[in-house]
């Protein structure tokens, strides 16, 4: 198993620790590799109830490591296209497709396709020191990574094209009063606070939680009659669950309920 990613399972949550700090957890293809195993050990292992991405050492993740795409070195142009579709795609449809609550610890700078990592999941702290930057113009680059997605229905076209095309950093606090992210915290309380809203969201109906997470990605291109519907199935399902059962059993009796994602 690589060492590019740490991986831990403890209280249902899967914890994915990027593991590059001297690079500040840049992409190599081993490390796109680790990470994409461990969302799909997400999807297929019952006992994992959610997932926390965080970094290492000083940063988040800088995006992709340009330190082997060096065009001084006279080798032909790289096929960036090829590596969206083979390393960062696949990852972000994975993340976006878990049926369980993926949380992201920022725990420093979150650059280029890190950032976009970052945002993809669905629920973002980030250190009060942490900055995100949407580097990929300093490159003559377009934003990716779900980037030209996510950000432009999460902050609007203005504040998009002006993120992406001046490439200037975002702090974390202005990241939260936006929208960008759910919240910004102390830099000595950031994983704390994400593992323990981590074990929440594992110890809960992670079955209604799964089914709202992809309700609402799905309302961004739905019509409201569309959704509408897509509510009513998804109701029809969470109210044929044991966890709905289990969740009225102990309102009614007056106790923890104790679900079990079903």
């Amino acid at each position: 198993m690589s060492d590019t990613v740490l991986v831990e399972l403890a209280d249902g949550v899967l914890s994915l620790t990027l593991n590059r700090p001297e690079k500040l957890n840049s992409f190599n293809e081993e490390m796109h590799m680790a990470l994409r195993a461990g969302i799909q050990r997400a999807h297929d292992d019952v006992t994992v109830r959610a997932v926390l991405i965080t970094g290492s050492g000083r940063g988040f993740c800088a995006g992709q490591d340009l330190g082997d795409r060096d065009p001084r070195k006279g080798t032909p142009a790289p096929d960036l296209g090829n590596t969206l579709e083979t390393f960062y795609n696949p990852t972000l449809r994975l993340i976006r497709a878990l049926n369980k609550p993926v949380i992201c610890a920022v725990n420093g700078v979150a650059a280029g396709a890190g950032a976009n990592i970052a945002i993809a999941c669905d629920i973002v702290f980030a250190a009060k020191s942490a900055r995100f930057i949407q580097a990929f113009s300093k490159i003559g680059l377009i934003p990716d990574a779900g980037g030209t997605f996510n950000l432009t229905r999460i902050l609007g076209e203005p504040r998009a094209k002006a993120l992406t095309m001046l490439a200037e950093p975002l702090s974390a606090e202005d990241a939260a009063s936006w929208g960008l992210i759910w919240k910004a915290v102390d830099d000595e309380t950031l994983l704390d606070e994400a593992l323990a809203t981590a074990r929440k969201l594992a110890k809960g109906a992670t079955f209604g939680l799964g089914l709202t997470k992809q309700l609402i990605q799905a309302s961004a291109s739905n019509s409201l009659d569309d959704q509408l519907d897509l509510e009513r199935d998804a109701q029809q399902k969470a109210g044929k669950s044991a966890d709905y059962a289990e969740g009225v059993t102990a309102f009614l009796e007056k106790r923890a309920a104790e679900f079990k994602g079903k």
